[in-house]
C-alpha cells in the first residue's frame, strides 16, 4: 500500500532517510575539499555546540546532548521528578517528568529526551499537569502515610511534590500492599520496602558509583520491592550515598535514624577532614552539636558523593576533647588547669629565652591543621631563627592506609592537609620518625607541636611518649587528649576542624575553604589564635596582618606563596592552587527548612 502523506510520523521518517542518503553540506567530498583547500574563506563554519529551542514560548539555548529536564531546571522551570539524578544515568522509570514536545503524539520523559534544534517544549499545559498529577497519584497508591514518624519528613521529594502538585485525598478504597518495613541490609543502613517508590536511584549508585552490584529489584507489579541478594549485605564503602539519593524514607542511616528532625538542622559548607581527597560536604548541626555530614556538589573533586568513613569524621569533634589549658612538670605527671593567657605567657617567655641562647628548637606541623595556622607557624620559625635559635621542622599526621585507596574518592593519605603542611614546613622538613629519632638522640631542647597527630597507634604513642621527657620545654596545641599531650609542660586546647575558619590543600593541590559550624568546646581556641597569642606574648609579632583574622591570614598567605619566583619551592602546581584559592563570602548557617539541598 502506498504511504499516505497525511501521516506526520511516517513523513518525518521518510524525510530523515532522504536526508541521511543525500551528501551532507557540512561534510564535502574529497574533490570539494581539494577545491577549497587553497581558500580558507570557502571552508564551512564549524558546527555549533549549542541548539536553540523554545521552553514554554521562551527561546533558549542549550548544549547538545543535554536532556530536557536539565535545561528546564537551569532556566527556573519547575518539573517534578523522582528517578533522575545529575550524577547517574537516566532510566525514566518514574514518568513524573513528562513534558509535551510539539509534533510528538505522546508526552515524553524530560530526563531521557535530549534537546534538539527548533524543538518546542511545553511544561505547563493542562494536559501535562493532569498527567503529572495522575502519575503522582499512582505513586502514592501503595505508599504508607507515616510521614509523622518517617526520618525523611521535611526533606522528602514525594512529600514536596504532593504539596506542590496534588494535595488531594486518595480516591483508592482498596487496601494498600504491605511489604517488609524494618530490614537491616547493611552495617549502616535500614530499609523500609513499603516506602520505596522503585525509582532505582540506590541501585544505580551501587552499580555506577561504588562499582558493585549489591541492590536489585525483586518480584513484579505492585509486589515489586527493593532488596539485596540472599546472603549479601549493602556494605560497600559508598553505601550511605544511597540514603542521600533516596527521594523518600525507604533507606535510612542507622547513625542519624530517629535523632533529629531535618527542619531543626542548620547547614554549613565545609570540607571532609578524613583524607587528602577533600570531599566537599555540608555539616548539619543544631543545638551546638553536629548530627551528620553529607556530600556537597563539586564536580572537580567529589561530584555528588563521599565515602561512608568520611561521614563519621564529626564524631572526633566531641571525642576525648582537651577543653582547658594546663601547666605541669611534664613526664606524664598531672598538670594544673590554668588560663590560656598564663599558659601561653609561660611558654613564650621560656621559648624566647631558649632561642636567644642558640638552642635547637623543633616545630611540628600537623597535616590536620589549617593552612593559615601553619603559615603563621612558618613566620614565627623565621623570627626564632633571627633570635639565634636553630629551628628544625617536622611534618606529622595520621598513618597512611594504602588498603583504603581506590580509584573513586578514597585516598591512602588520611590527612586533609598534607600538601599544606609540607609547603609551610619547608623542603628540608623531617617526618614523625625523624622527630622521634632526634628526641632519642637528645638533639632538641624544645618542641612546639601544633597538632599531636602521629602515625602511631595509641599503644605505640604510649611507648614513644617518654622520649619527650628529656626536653627543657614541651608545648602542645591539641584538639584531643593523647598520651603525647600528657607529657607536655604546656598543654593548650585547640579547636577542631568544624570549629574554625580556614583552608585545606588536597592531594590535587586545590585550596578549599572550611567554615566554622559550631563553637569550640570549653576554652579551646583555633590553632591560629594560639600561635598569634604566642607571638604577642613573646613580642615576636604584634598586630601584624595575619594576626587580625583567619581571612587576613589567608590573604597574606596567598600573596606570599604566589610571589615565589619560578623554579623555586613550592612546586608550580601548588602555587597555581593557591593562586586560584578564594576565601568566599562570610555566610550564616542556613536552616534546613530553607536549604533545599537534599532529595
Amino acid at each position: 500500500m502506498a504511504e499516505t502523506p497525511s501521516s506526520p510520523i511516517k513523513s518525518s521518517i521518510a524525510a530523515a532517510l532522504r536526508e541521511a542518503a543525500s551528501p551532507s553540506p557540512s561534510a564535502p567530498s574529497s574533490g570539494s575539499a581539494e577545491k577549497t583547500a587553497g581558500g580558507a574563506n570557502n571552508a564551512p563554519p564549524p558546527p555549533s555546540d549549542f541548539v536553540t529551542l523554545k521552553l514554554d514560548g521562551r527561546e533558549v539555548q542549550a548544549k547538545k546532548g543535554t536532556n530536557l529536564l536539565e535545561v528546564c531546571l537551569q532556566h527556573g522551570i519547575d518539573v517534578s521528578y523522582f528517578c533522575y539524578h545529575p550524577g547517574l544515568s537516566s532510566p525514566a522509570v518514574c514518568r513524573q517528568c513528562l513534558v509535551e514536545v510539539v509534533g510528538q503524539p505522546k508526552l515524553v520523559p524530560a530526563c531521557y529526551t535530549p534537546v534538539a534544534d527548533k524543538m518546542d517544549v511545553r511544561t505547563g499545559t493542562p494536559r501535562v499537569l493532569d498527567v503529572r498529577r495522575q502519575m503522582l497519584e499512582f505513586t502514592l497508591i501503595n505508599h504508607p502515610v507515616d510521614c509523622p514518624i518517617c526520618d525523611k519528613a521535611g526533606e522528602c521529594s514525594l512529600q514536596k511534590h504532593y504539596q506542590s502538585w496534588d494535595h488531594e485525598s486518595s480516591r483508592s478504597s482498596t487496601p494498600k500492599v504491605h511489604k517488609p518495613k524494618v530490614q537491616d541490609i547493611g552495617p549502616h543502613i535500614m530499609l523500609d520496602a513499603e516506602r520505596c517508590i522503585l525509582c532505582s536511584r540506590c541501585v544505580r549508585v551501587c552499580d555506577e558509583v561504588a562499582g558493585v552490584k549489591q541492590l536489585t529489584m525483586a518480584w513484579r507489579g505492585d509486589r515489586e520491592q527493593l532488596t539485596v541478594a540472599p546472603g549479601h549485605k549493602l556494605d560497600n564503602p559508598y553505601s550511605l550515598n544511597t540514603v542521600d539519593v533516596c527521594p523518600v524514607g525507604a533507606l535510612t542511616s542507622k547513625d542519624f535514624r530517629f535523632t533529629m528532625r531535618a527542619w531543626e538542622l542548620f547547614t554549613t559548607d565545609s570540607v571532609c577532614p578524613g583524607c587528602a581527597t577533600g570531599c566537599n560536604i555540608e555539616i548539619h548541626h543544631a543545638q551546638g552539636e553536629i548530627w551528620r555530614l553529607v556530600p556537597r556538589e563539586n564536580l572537580q573533586v567529589n561530584k555528588y558523593w563521599m565515602c561512608d568513613e568520611g561521614r563519621f569524621a564529626y564524631k572526633d569533634v566531641r571525642h576525648k576533647r582537651l577543653a582547658s589549658s594546663r601547666l605541669g612538670m611534664g613526664h606524664g605527671q598531672p598538670a594544673q588547669i590554668t588560663s590560656i593567657d598564663k599558659a601561653v605567657a609561660f611558654a613564650a617567655e621560656r621559648m624566647d629565652r631558649l632561642a636567644s641562647q642558640g638552642a635547637t628548637l623543633g616545630l611540628v606541623f600537623s597535616a590536620h591543621v589549617t593552612n593559615e595556622a601553619l603559615f603563621a607557624l612558618s613566620l614565627l620559625a623565621t623570627r626564632l631563627v633571627s633570635r639565634g635559635a636553630e629551628v628544625r621542622t617536622y611534618v606529622t599526621g595520621t598513618a597512611p592506609r594504602p588498603e583504603r585507596a581506590d580509584n573513586i574518592l578514597r585516598h591512602a593519605d588520611t590527612n586533609p592537609n598534607t600538601a599544606g603542611a609540607r609547603l609551610f614546613a619547608g623542603p628540608h622538613a623531617g617526618d614523625a620518625q625523624t622527630l622521634l629519632a632526634d628526641l632519642e638522640r637528645k638533639r632538641l631542647k624544645c618542641v612546639w607541636m601544633v597538632g599531636t597527630e602521629l602515625p602511631l597507634s595509641e599503644s605505640a604513642q604510649m611507648e614513644a611518649a617518654p622520649l619527650f621527657d628529656g626536653l627543657e620545654l614541651f608545648v602542645c596545641q591539641a584538639v584531643q587528649d593523647t598520651p603525647i599531650l600528657r607529657r607536655a609542660h604546656v598543654q593548650l586546647p585547640a579547636a577542631a576542624w568544624a570549629e574554625v575558619d580556614g583552608t585545606f590543600t588536597n592531594a590535587r593541590h586545590m585550596v578549599q575553604r572550611i567554615r566554622k559550624s559550631v563553637n569550640p568546646q570549653g576554652d579551646a581556641r583555633s590553632h591560629l589564635e594560639l600561635i598569634s597569642l604566642f607571638a604577642k606574648k613573646a613580642k615576636w609579632a604584634i598586630d601584624e596582618k595575619w594576626q587580625v583574622s583567619a581571612r587576613q591570614a589567608f590573604l597574606h598567605m596567598v600573596g606570599q606563596v604566589t610571589a615565589q619566583p619560578p623554579g623555586t619551592e613550592p612546586k608550580p602546581e601548588l602555587v597555581a592552587g593557591f593562586g586560584k584559592a578564594e576565601w568566599g563570602k562570610n555566610s550564616l548557617p542556613v536552616q534546613r527548612r530553607f536549604a533545599h539541598s537534599q532529595g
